[in-house]
């Protein structure tokens, strides 16, 4: 059975996915720390980590925790005594790597602090720090990943901590996912995805998406954080986006067509402007701008609200019923004042 581990105020292996971040600024500055969570927050993000380089940083956690709303995860390699500062600081889950945070006394007293504060600990490897035993026996390779990742885990157990999240990132998507595949059939702990060193643009996104996306649609993962060379918010918005387009999460949506010749309006210009004025709707609203009147009111007929246009009218149509023809010039506003409408009954 499927291991829940609570993260501050959010279960992990509950069935629901969280959506992961990490601030991007040094931690010890509490105030433009707190600032970019927040901005995390309000973007969707619901556990939020912090790199802990020195005592600086994890001190800080405690005055971060006090003006923030989710849980902070204290990332930390090279030093036990900085694993137990941060937790002591009230850090709500650890991030370490016992390969590098020294031998086994001080292995035993990370697992003692965690214990005493009830807190977990993230451990895995990805595929830049396999154990160097896995590394030879296997090369660089899903099982590599999956074994270095398990005797981790092995560790801390030793030392009666059971509250683990697994990782086994690697910045190949197909090895991420034979690697996180593998690892769900032989471990019931939660499992925290992504797709390591990503990238930038559109390569980053779609790795992520393919990577995460192929596994979430397998029943795998309990947490997410997409890796971009980028603001951290952008992060959070394709982890939701990820979840909708799997179908695990049904904020706004908005579909629309490629558009072809048929198209006689300016089908993609209001594409964008819905898309526009949905961004962040956590309102459970499907809808549509499909290019013509010839397929569009069939083709998107579970859409709560849609519009397919022409050049002189167009449709809106509601669960792939028409409701109303108007004059082009006239259609936007009609739309724009009907889906406003619909947001407010749906919030009721």
């Amino acid at each position: 059975m499927k291991r829940i581990v609570q993260v501050g105020t959010v279960p992990l292996g509950g069935g629901r996915i969280a959506v992961q971040s990490m601030t991007t600024g040094k931690t010890s500055d509490a105030q433009a720390c707190v600032a970019q969570i927040l901005r995390l927050e309000e973007a969707g993000c619901d556990i939020v980590r912090v790199a802990v380089l020195d005592e600086a940083d994890a001190c800080a956690i405690k005055q971060i925790k006090e003006g923030v709303h989710i849980p902070v995860v204290a990332d930390i390699h090279f030093s036990e005594k900085l694993a137990v500062l941060a937790a002591e600081s009230g850090a709500d889950k650890l991030r370490v790597n016992p390969g590098n945070i020294g031998g086994e006394r001080e292995i035993a007293r990370v697992a003692d602090c965690v214990k005493a504060h009830k807190i977990p600990v993230r451990v895995g490897a990805n595929s830049g720090s396999i154990h160097p035993e896995y590394l030879q026996k296997y090369g660089r390779s899903a099982q590599a990943l999956v074994e270095s990742a398990l005797a981790n885990a092995r560790v801390f157990e030793r030392h009666g901590v059971h509250d683990l999240v697994l990782s086994v990132k690697a910045s190949d998507v197909r090895m991420t996912v034979d690697a996180y595949t593998a690892l769900a059939e032989k471990s019931q702990y939660p499992l925290h995805l992504g797709v390591t060193e990503a990238g930038v643009g559109e390569q980053a996104l779609v790795k992520g998406a393919v990577g995460i996306g192929s596994l979430l649609l397998k029943g795998i993962g309990d947490t997410i954080r997409v890796s971009l060379t980028d603001d951290p918010v952008r992060e959070v918005i394709a982890a939701h986006e990820i979840l909708r387009a799997c179908g695990i999460e049904r904020y706004a949506e908005v579909v629309s067509c490629p558009t072809c010749g048929r198209c006689e309006y300016d089908c993609m210009g209001l594409a964008r402007r819905v898309a526009a004025r949905l961004k962040g709707e956590r309102t459970p609203i499907k809808v549509a701008v499909m290019g013509c009147v010839v397929n569009g009111p069939g083709e998107a007929a579970d859409a709560d609200l849609g519009i397919a246009g022409g050049r002189k009218f167009c449709v809106l149509f509601e669960r792939g019923k028409q409701q109303t023809r108007v004059p082009a010039g006239q259609a936007e506003q009609m739309f724009f004042e009907r889906l406003e409408k619909l947001l407010k009954e749906k919030e009721t």
